[in-house]
């Protein structure tokens, strides 16, 4: 299995101010902007990154885990018995991905570029 990427996903109360915070103070790219959430990535690293939404569900999970074959995990996930939060799915802005409750209890977004 190849994990490309980790990406912490934080849960925040204020978007703009985050904004300012991680693209101002921080110097983070903002890289997706989407109704709820944004992606901030490190100019000099574009791997390095950090998610923002102001609420869990659809947009944010705890953590997203970045791999070559999102379906290979699906099936290993469903084949072990452990709960999709939500179903693998395509996502309009070209990611294929699942979220998968962990052991304890955080939601994983298992993902791969489409």
């Amino acid at each position: 299995m190849t994990i490309r990427r980790a990406v912490p996903n934080l849960l925040v109360h204020d978007l703009e101010a985050a904004r300012e915070f991680y693209a101002g103070l921080l110097g983070f790219d903002v890289v997706m902007d989407e109704p709820g959430f944004m992606q901030f990535a490190s100019p000099s690293n574009p791997t390095a990154q950090i998610t923002i939404g102001s609420e869990r569900g659809l947009g944010v999970a705890d953590v997203t885990v970045e791999v070559a074959d999102v379906d290979a995990r699906h099936a290993d996930a469903v084949r072990r018995g452990l709960e999709i939060v939500y179903p693998l799915t395509d996502e309009p802005w070209g990611i294929r991905r699942f979220f998968v409750r962990a052991p304890g209890g955080q939601v994983i977004n298992v993902a791969a570029p489409i």
